[in-house]
């Protein structure tokens, strides 16, 4: 790990100190891991100069060299794996299993899209005329700005820049006050990689310095494409600031995703599908399962055995300790809001079924309500933490609309074995992505976006690419033939 921890910024290919620093702590025992340098609206608008100079370089290479050097990026990091696992635990506190897919998941990104890159195909259009033609071009959009949040510390930013860098497009990322070690650590094996200089930067940030790096970010006028992955209330904030200046946005926000169980169901590959989605990062990813609804002829039988399932498969402690399934939350703010949203419930007469108590420090037993109602605070706000609140419903229409009953609609799970019903559910529910009979959907092959207020855009699959390019029309006239 320590061969990789970097902790000052990384612009234009060198690695800059700030004028202070911030720690960054390991959220299971609050310890210090380290200092990075604290950058201010100085050091972002340097790094903002240096990805515009470069990208009128990076643009030009052919889509054969970049796929190459984001290829060897990839390799990389597979030789690193398990090192860059260690500072994902470290600094976000999962599991070291779940780190090391992480891991997996980053680095296929830049798998994909080092081969997508040699696949950006223009059209030749039938002219109305007979002397011309008409040629329809792609091309990057130019800087730009990628911000990312601390849950996915390394996959969220592969994810953005491995398009974004195939295109031709050039970067300055702004990782998580909470998890900045990751990003630094994409950015030394990059330089190893043989990614040119101001192709890919990095400016870490504290809390407090945010909103002023994120504002420069998001207006000045060299940056032509903005992408964010974080909450609703952050994503309409960045939305304003791009406004001034017409920006190119993706942006992927909160969700709410319900989780439904048919009468038809397999039970037991329902339960299982909910544990995966629900306590993947203690419960903290933007499509994990937040509402359990599920259907009256079945229900007890689910509880029960979800209940069993948390009590044999569920272990809290260290992220770094072989046995643990279950690290701690971020910070005692995102513990606090669990806590809230159960005291809410049960004041409303919701029953504790399992857990319910705050730990030491930002920990939080894995928690499972019944008797819960569509009026409590769990089922009308995103959770991300470990808590199953379980709503009993008796008709398909009443469980969809719960499920819609939500501003926001980045992903949906249900189960069932009925194939009309499966196709009727899919088609009704208004997310971007539906697991049917699965609880871990996301992969680097599909597209990964949501509707309403989930945000716009799609990442990975063949369409992330599209989110970093411009259509050219040309009209090539006056022609003899």
């Amino acid at each position: 790990m320590a061969q990789l921890l970097r902790t000052r910024a990384f612009i234009d290919g060198r690695w800059v100190s700030a004028a202070s620093t911030f720690p960054v702590l390991d959220p299971a025992t609050g310890e210090e891991i380290a200092k990075v340098s604290d950058c201010g609206t100085m050091e972002a608008q340097d790094a903002v100069n240096a990805a515009y100079k470069a990208f009128h370089l990076w643009k030009n290479h052919t889509a054969k060299e970049r796929s190459i050097l984001l290829r060897k990026w990839f390799e990389l990091i597979n030789q690193h794996k398990e090192d860059l696992a260690k500072l994902i635990t470290a600094e976000c506190g999962k599991p070291m299993k779940e780190s090391i897919g992480e891991m997996t998941y980053s680095a296929s990104f830049l798998e994909w899209f080092s081969e997508e890159a040699r696949r950006v195909y223009g059209d030749i259009v039938a002219p109305s005329a007979k002397d011309r033609k008409i040629l329809l071009l792609k091309q990057p959009v130019g800087v730009a700005s990628i911000i990312t949040p601390w849950n996915f510390p390394s996959a969220m930013i592969t994810r953005k820049v491995g398009a974004a860098l195939a295109v031709g497009c050039t970067v300055v990322v702004k990782p998580a006050e909470n998890t900045p070690l990751s990003a630094l650590a994409l950015a030394e094996l990059s330089v190893q990689a043989g990614i040119p200089p101001g192709v890919f930067n990095v400016v870490p940030c504290s809390r407090e310095k945010t909103l002023a790096v994120g504002e420069l970010l998001c207006t000045d006028p060299l940056v032509a494409k903005i992408s964010f992955t974080g909450s609703t209330a952050t994503g309409k904030i960045l939305l304003r600031h791009a406004a001034g200046t017409v920006k190119r946005v993706s942006m992927e926000l909160g969700g709410h995703a319900p989780f439904i169980v048919f009468d038809s169901a397999d039970v037991d590959k329902a339960v299982a599908g909910a544990m995966v989605s629900k306590f993947r990062n203690s419960g903290q990813t933007c499509v994990c399962s937040n509402r359990f609804l599920v259907q009256s002829g079945i229900h007890d039988a689910f509880m029960e055995k979800l209940a069993k399932a948390m009590d044999a498969e569920l272990k809290l402690g260290h992220g770094s300790e072989p046995a643990t399934t279950q690290g701690p939350l971020i910070n005692t703010r995102a513990v606090e809001k669990v806590e809230n949203q159960i005291a809410d419930a049960v004041a409303q007469g919701a029953v504790i079924v399992r857990g319910g108590k705050r730990l030491e420090g930002s920990f939080m037993q894995p928690t499972l309500l019944s008797n819960v109602n569509t009026d409590m605070q769990c089922m009308r706000e995103e959770t991300f933490g470990p808590l199953i609140p379980l709503v009993k419903f008796n008709t398909e229409q009443e469980a969809l609309a719960i499920a819609n009953a939500s501003p926001v609609g980045l992903a949906g799970y249900f189960y069932s074995r009925d194939i009309s019903q499966i196709w009727r559910v899919t088609e009704q529910m208004e997310v971007g992505m539906v697991g049917v009979n699965e609880g871990l959907i996301s992969t680097t092959e599909t597209s990964f976006g949501g509707i309403k207020q989930s945000g716009m855009g799609r990442e990975g699959s063949k369409y992330g690419i599209d989110e970093y390019l411009e259509i050219k029309y040309m009209c090539l006239g006056g022609l003899s033939l």
